[in-house]
């Protein structure tokens, strides 16, 4: 196994999902099948955006591209993908963050292996760009972001290091990476409702609903999340409410949800709210998952449109 940068492109001619499959070319093979079982950093070039290092995944395995001759297919663990709360660009103080890319003086690489679409990575500098990327206080970051001194954070509590692999791998700093990314996408307003509501202490309300839920091989990414109020995160969960096929158009089960409550609770005309960045929009298949999987099996019938 060994550590790799995958670099993606969101208008490149190959057909990536980040959190799903990585294509690639003949050319880079060897590396990637000596990856499988282990973690790889996404790196999307500043050419193509200013995102550097965005994310983290684990290879599951490789399969040739079906009708594609020369093509690869690097499938995604399912719940591997793990957005970074803070993108890393490729060079801090004027020094690469990958040793394969520095000269012996420090200064940047030109050609050659800056180049290159997949890279292998030493330990120290995955590490090191996670660690950047992920902090490893992340939780204590969110804890105390609106409160400075909440109850479970005591004066004097020492921050229990976590080796990188365990955080990437514990559920609970998974869901404060995750939450912290889609209401950041949405500028923390609902995207059913379109309201933007803090309490006193300008502590957001909205949440962040997985739109495929993890137990069910969802993932962390942003394109699996919605956020939304408490209440209306409440009824997607349950099948009560979801997404047309054109991705915007909120669907409602009426013999379910009173037609005041409707009005109440989503915006006028019935059309998500949308983030910001396209990138972070909904997945089309994962909307088509919860429609098919959760409003589907809530509602044989009467799956209608907003009103």
């Amino acid at each position: 196994m060994g550590k790799l940068v995958l670099l993606h492109k969101a208008d490149s001619i190959y057909e990536d999902e980040p959190d799903i499959v990585y294509d690639f070319p003949r050319s880079y093979l060897r590396a990637v099948e000596e990856a499988v079982g282990d973690w790889i950093v996404y790196y999307e070039p500043v050419k193509a955006g200013p995102r550097g290092y965005f994310a983290v995944a684990k290879i599951e395995r490789v399969i040739p591209k079906p009708g594609a001759a020369g093509r690869f297919l690097a499938m995604i663990e399912p719940g591997s993908f793990l957005p970074f709360d803070r993108e890393v660009p490729r060079l801090v103080e004027g020094r690469p963050m990958e040793a394969s890319l520095t000269e012996p003086d420090g200064t940047p690489k030109k050609g050659g292996a800056v180049q290159l679409a997949v890279r292998r990575l030493p330990d120290a500098d995955f590490a090191h760009i996670v660690n950047l990327g992920l902090p490893q206080d992340l939780e204590r970051i969110e804890a105390t972001r609106y409160d400075p001194q909440p109850a479970e954070f005591d004066d004097g509590a020492e921050l229990f290091e976590r080796p990188v692999l365990e955080r990437l791998t514990r559920r609970p700093y998974r869901d404060v990476a995750f939450r912290r990314k889609v209401r950041d996408a949405y500028g923390y307003r609902c995207a059913m409702s379109g309201l933007m509501l803090r309490n006193g202490g300008g502590r957001p309300e909205v949440q962040a609903a997985h739109i495929r839920p993890v137990e069910s091989l969802g993932s962390d990414s942003v394109r699996n999340g919605l956020a939304l109020s408490g209440t209306l995160h409440w009824m997607f969960d349950r099948g009560l409410i979801s997404v047309a096929a054109d991705c915007e158009t909120i669907l409602v089960s009426h013999n379910k949800v009173p037609g005041d409550v409707v009005g109440r609770l989503l915006a006028p005309g019935g059309k998500l709210v949308r983030p910001v960045d396209p990138r972070n929009a909904p997945h089309p298949e994962n909307l088509r998952w919860h429609r098919e999987n959760i409003f589907g099996r809530s509602l044989p019938d009467d799956a209608a449109p907003f009103g």
